[in-house]
C-alpha cells in the first residue's frame, strides 16, 4: 500500500469517522494468534510484545512499567482478553492521535495472526489481497466476539466483487451455498471467508489479475473510502491550459494524481458543507464541463462525456449533502442500516420465537386441563350412572310432590295477581294525587312570584318619595332664605328702600314661581301618595291571594306555610319624615305659616 493512498484514509479516520471497535477488531486477531493453546488468555511478556508493537505503530509514547503496576494484583498467570482490555483502553486507544498510519497498523495485526490461520499457496489470491479481504471482513463484521461475517454481509460482499470484475450476480449458486452455512450457524470467520474468495467457489473462469483487481476496487471503495475515480481534464489555475489527471473522490475530498498509479498527487480540494458543484456551458472547446466551488478555491473539470458528468456531479453533491447531514460515507451509512435492519429482525425474530414458545406452554397447559377435564368427565360419567338409578327411584315421589307444589303455587299466583291489580289501583290514586300536588305547587309559585313583584313595586314607590320630598325640603330652605333677605333689606335706609322695591318685585315673583312648583310638588307627592296606596292594595290582594293558596295547601296536606307580611296602614307624608306629626300639630304649622306669609307681605 503507497503512502499517497494511506494518507488519505488516515485523514479521513481523524475526522471522527473511524471507530474505536475497527482498531479492536484487528487487535482482537493479533490477541488471538498469541493465544496458542486457545485457552482465551495470553502470557504477560506476549502482551508487553503486542502493547510496544502497537505504540509504536500509533505513534504513541510507550511505557513498559504501566503494564505490570496495571496487573500488579493479578499475577495468577496468563491474561484473558478481558483483563487485557481495560489497559488497552486507558494507556493506548484513549491516546490515540489522527497523525498514525491505520494500514500500517493493520499490517502489523495482519502480520502477526495471517499465518497461523492460512496459506495462500493454494488460493488464487496473493497475500497482498488475502490482507485486503481481512480489512473488508473487519469492516463488515459484527461488534461481537469471536468476530464473524453474516449471511447478509457476505452476500453483499460477493455482489460487490463479482460487479467489480464485471461477472454476472448468480442467485442459484448463492442459494446452494446458503444452505452449506447453515451448518456454520449462517456465518464465517475471516479465515473462512480469505478461503471463500481465494478458491474463486463464485467467480469460476476469472484469472488471478481479474479478481486481483476486483478485491482491490472493493477495498478502495469500502476500506479507503474511494467514491468514485477515473480520468477527466482539469484547468489550471495559473496558466489557465487543460490537462488530464487521475481524480480520486472521497467522502471529505477530491483529490488529482498524473496517473491511475497514485504515486504523484499534483492537488486536492476539500470538501465542506459550504462547497458547490455547477454544471458549465461547454467554452473553450471543451464539453461535459463543471465547476466545484469552494471556500479557499474553485476547480473547472471537463469529463468525457455527458453520462460521466452526470455520475460525478451526482457523486459530488451526495458527498456535499453528507457532510452537511454530518453522516458518515454511503458505505458506512449503509452497513449501519443492515446492522439496524438485522437487529431489528433479530428482535422480531426473538419476539416470535418467544410468542412461540408462550404458545406452545399454553398448548401443553391446555392438554393437560384437557386431559384432566376427560378424566374427570368419565368419573362424573360413572357417577352420573349411579346416580340415575336413584334418581329414578325418588323420581315418582318428586312427581306427586311436584303437582301438590303446582296446586299451591296456582292459589299463591291467584292471590298475588289479585295484590298486583290492589297495587295498581292504589298506585294510580298516588300519580293523580302527586299530580294535583305538582298541579298547586306551579300555582303556588305563581303567587310567590306576583307577591315578589308587588314588593318590588312598593321599593320603587318609596325610593320616588323620598326623592320627592327631598326635593321639597330643599324649596323650603331656599323659600326661608328669600325671607330672611326680605327682612334684611326692610332694616336698610329708605334710600336703599326704592331701590330694593324693584328686587322685591322680582324675587316675589320668584317666590310665586317657586310657591307654584311648591304646589306641583305637593300634587307630585299626593300622585305618589296615590300610588303607594294602590301597591299597598296589590299586596294586600297578593297577600290575601297567597293566604288562600296556603289554607288551600294546608287542608290538602298541611306540607307548606307560607310567610306573609304584616298589615301596613297609610302614613302621612311630610318634609321632615313620614309620621313626623299628628294632623293638629300639622294644621297648626299651616295657619302660622299662612299668618306669617301676610304679615310679610303687608310689611312690603
Amino acid at each position: 500500500m503507497n503512502r499517497h493512498t494511506e494518507r488519505p484514509l488516515m485523514e479521513l479516520m481523524g475526522d471522527k469517522m473511524w471507530l474505536r471497535d475497527e482498531f479492536l477488531k484487528s487487535i482482537w486477531h493479533a490477541f488471538t494468534a498469541l493465544d496458542l493453546d486457545h485457552r482465551g488468555k495470553v502470557s504477560k511478556s506476549q502482551l508487553k510484545v503486542l502493547s510496544h508493537n502497537l505504540c509504536t505503530v500509533m505513534k504513541i509514547p510507550h511505557d513498559p512499567v504501566a503494564l505490570e503496576e496495571h496487573f500488579k494484583d493479578d499475577d495468577k498467570g496468563p491474561l484473558s482478553d478481558q483483563g487485557y482490555m481495560p489497559y488497552l483502553n486507558r494507556f493506548i486507544l484513549d491516546k490515540v492521535q489522527k497523525d498514525f498510519d491505520v494500514m500500517e497498523f493493520n499490517k502489523m495485526c495482519w502480520t502477526l495472526c495471517y499465518k497461523k490461520n492460512i496459506c495462500t499457496k493454494n488460493l488464487l489470491i496473493l497475500d497482498d489481497d488475502a490482507f485486503k479481504v481481512w480489512c473488508i471482513f473487519n469492516f463488515l463484521s459484527e461488534d461481537k466476539y469471536p468476530l464473524v461475517i453474516v449471511t447478509e454481509e457476505i452476500e453483499y460482499l460477493l455482489r460487490k466483487l463479482t460487479e467489480a470484475m464485471g461477472s454476472g450476480w448468480s442467485e442459484e449458486k448463492f442459494a446452494d451455498y446458503n444452505l452449506q452455512l447453515h451448518a456454520k450457524k449462517n456465518c464465517l470467520t475471516a479465515w473462512e471467508l480469505i478461503e471463500l474468495v481465494g478458491m474463486s467457489y463464485f467467480t469460476k473462469g476469472v484469472n488471478r489479475q481479474t479478481l486481483s483487481m476486483g478485491i482491490n476496487e472493493v477495498f478502495q471503495e469500502l476500506i479507503l473510502d474511494v467514491l468514485k475515480q477515473g480520468y477527466m481534464m482539469k484547468k489550471g489555475h495559473n496558466r489557465k491550459n487543460w490537462t488530464e489527471r487521475w481524480f480520486v473522490l472521497r467522502p471529505s475530498s477530491l483529490s488529482y494524481y498524473v496517473c491511475e498509479d497514485l504515486l504523484e498527487q499534483k492537488g486536492d480540494i476539500t470538501l465542506d458543507q459550504k462547497c458547490c458543484v455547477e454544471s458549465l456551458p461547454d467554452k473553450e472547446g471543451k464539453k461535459c464541463l463543471f465547476i466545484i466551488k469552494c471556500s479557499d478555491k474553485s476547480l473547472e473539470i471537463s469529463a468525457s462525456d455527458k453520462k460521466k458528468k452526470q455520475e460525478w456531479i451526482q457523486a459530488i453533491q451526495t458527498c456535499i449533502q453528507l457532510l452537511r447531514l454530518g453522516l458518515l460515507s454511503p458505505h458506512r451509512e449503509a452497513r449501519l442500516r443492515r446492522r439496524e435492519l438485522r437487529q431489528k429482525q433479530q428482535a422480531e425474530e426473538e419476539d416470535l420465537v418467544e410468542r412461540m414458545k408462550q404458545l406452545q406452554a399454553a398448548n401443553e397447559h391446555k392438554q393437560r386441563e384437557l386431559e384432566a377435564m376427560r378424566k374427570k368427565m368419565e368419573e362424573a360419567a360413572a357417577k352420573a350412572a349411579s346416580e340415575e338409578q336413584i334418581r329414578k327411584k325418588s323420581q315418582l315421589d318428586l312427581q306427586d310432590r311436584y303437582k301438590l307444589d303446582l296446586e299451591r303455587e296456582k292459589m299463591v299466583r291467584q292471590q298475588m295477581e289479585e295484590q298486583v291489580a290492589q297495587k295498581s289501583s292504589e298506585l294510580e290514586q298516588y300519580l293523580r294525587r302527586v299530580r294535583e300536588l305538582e298541579d298547586m305547587y306551579h300555582r303556588l309559585e305563581e303567587a310567590l312570584e306576583d307577591e315578589r313583584q308587588a314588593k318590588q313595586d312598593e321599593e320603587a314607590f318609596r325610593k320616588l318619595q323620598a326623592r320627592l320630598l327631598e326635593e321639597e325640603t330643599a324649596k323650603r330652605s331656599e323659600l326661608e332664605q328669600i325671607h330672611l333677605q326680605q327682612q334684611k333689606a326692610l332694616s336698610q335706609t329708605e334710600a336703599e328702600k326704592q331701590e330694593l322695591v324693584a328686587e322685591q318685585l322680582t324675587k316675589e315673583k320668584d317666590l310665586q314661581a317657586a310657591m307654584l312648583q311648591l304646589d306641583r310638588l305637593e300634587m307630585e307627592r299626593r300622585g305618589a301618595l296615590e300610588q303607594y296606596k294602590e301597591v299597598t292594595k296589590k299586596l294586600e290582594r297578593a297577600a290575601n291571594k297567597t293566604k288562600t293558596w296556603k289554607d288551600k295547601v294546608a287542608k290538602h296536606e298541611g306540607l307548606v306555610r307560607l310567610i306573609q307580611p304584616g298589615h301596613k296602614a297609610p302614613q302621612r307624608m311630610t318634609n321632615w319624615g313620614p309620621a313626623s306629626f299628628t294632623d293638629a300639630e300639622l294644621e297648626l304649622r299651616k295657619k302660622w305659616w299662612q299668618e306669617k306669609k301676610k304679615e310679610d307681605a303687608q310689611t312690603q
